[in-house]
């Protein structure tokens, strides 16, 4: 039976040491909290470590034979949606509320439905505050599940006493965020549904109802088709013929973007073009700067100093442009500059941001400013989406109609030179 070394402090305060033969960690914090002890840390003892079981686990030994990057690949851990921690976090805070310790708290967030986050995320958070380090410190050890705005704000609610507070703030922020993404992908549902049955119609007709056409068509001798239905069939003859291209040719185009956009150059060109793009560029600079105000504010509101603050928002952020324009303010508000002055200076920042950052600075309350600045532009991102599917959905039914017009008259017109070869 494994050994493990525990040290603990009693109600009184007096700190006490001990052995337990147990089977893990888990079993001997649990077996020191029921003698009445708070555990400060808990180690294997030298040579009375986990023993390995025989023949080991087969799913482990499976996995053991494969690469290491494949084997990485197969045990990555997903990371959860803005949605699933903000149900994290109010769970989190509902359960403090109710006046639980936050070991019990985190013991039943184990057992809560929290989708996305493992309950095993849950337990290892338990057992580290358990161990005596702190719930920022204990989220910190966790990068893959939780980004540095979670760990940055807990660590200030706990400065300040007023962990649960924050909790629900950041839980509020995130469904924000959450609520944003959504309406954004609502709205380029639509227009995605159209454009890929408008593909699978002309691909089908290329492929399967067009050869029965040009099977009649080269039956009759001496019949001129038209250079319309000449360019659909030899089209149509390559797509049958030489269909297994376009997925890989598909592949290589995504796996090229992919490479592109991962090298500093290709993502500053990406992201650059993206913002400037027309109609299109408007709703992605909205909502870059309802992002960037939305969490500064948060994060200044709930105690995170301005420097930190900034440098957590420059990760967040997506765009690298919008990314490296923080980072100039950073090192302006270094500087001893205020907020807005390297914010102006950027010249990407609107100025309607600048200015209300200058009533925020003047009063005061630059996390009210902020918040306001999300709120303006989260309200106009609404009408930007609204405005981008009014534009995009007659588009793309125009443009199928046009394709399928041609597709038509294209097979209409041979029959038509059918019908005057036959009365000839």
């Amino acid at each position: 039976m494994p050994q493990f070394n525990y040290k603990a402090r009693r109600r009184s305060g007096e700190v006490v040491e001990g052995t337990l033969d147990v089977l893990d960690r888990s079993a001997a914090a649990l077996a020191v909290q029921k003698l009445g002890l708070f555990p400060i840390t808990i180690a294997a003892s030298k040579g009375g470590g986990p023993t390995p079981k025989a023949g080991g686990d087969a799913g482990t030994s499976g996995r053991s034979i494969l690469p290491p990057t494949l084997r990485a690949f197969l045990n990555r851990r997903r990371k959860p949606k803005i949605q699933e921690l903000a149900t994290f976090t109010l769970q989190l805070a509902n359960l403090l509320h109710a006046g639980m310790p936050l070991t019990m708290a985190l013991n039943s967030m184990a057992s809560l439905s929290a989708k996305g986050i493992p309950p095993a995320v849950a337990r290892q958070l338990k057992q580290d505050v358990m161990e005596g380090r702190s719930l920022s410190d204990s989220l910190a050890k966790q990068p893959d599940i939780f980004p540095p705005i979670v760990v940055n704000m807990v660590r200030a609610g706990e400065q300040s006493g007023a962990l649960e507070e924050v909790l629900r703030r950041q839980a509020a922020h995130f469904e924000r965020f959450a609520e944003v993404q959504s309406k954004f992908k609502s709205a380029m549902i639509y227009p995605m549904v159209v454009c890929a049955v408008g593909v699978a119609l002309v691909f089908f007709f290329m492929t399967v109802m067009l050869p029965k056409f040009t099977t009649l068509f080269e039956s009759i001798p001496n019949l001129e088709l038209p250079a319309s239905t000449k360019f659909l069939i030899s089209a149509s003859h390559f797509m049958t013929t030489w269909w297994w291209l376009f997925p890989i040719v598909a592949a290589l185009l995504v796996t090229i973007y992919k490479r592109y956009h991962a090298s500093p150059q290709g993502r500053r060109l990406i992201d650059r073009m993206q913002m400037k793009a027309p109609v299109v560029g408007a709703v992605i600079r909205l909502n870059l700067f309802g992002q960037f105000s939305r969490t500064l504010g948060t994060l200044l509101r709930n105690g995170v100093p301005v420097l930190q603050a900034l440098k957590i928002t420059e990760q967040i952020i997506p765009n690298v442009i919008v990314a490296e324009a923080i980072s100039k303010t950073r090192e302006g508000v270094t500087d001893g500059k205020t907020l807005a002055q390297p914010l102006a200076k950027s010249g990407l920042f609107p100025q309607l941001m600048i200015d209300l950052l200058k009533i925020g600075e003047e009063t005061g309350d630059i996390p009210l400013a902020l918040e306001n600045v999300a709120e303006t532009y989260e309200r106009e991102l609404n009408l930007g989406l609204r405005t981008l599917t009014n534009l995009i959905e007659p588009m793309m039914i125009v443009g199928i109609a046009i394709a399928v017009g041609f597709l038509l008259m294209s097979v209409m017109s041979a029959m038509f030179a059918i019908t005057s070869s036959i009365q000839r």
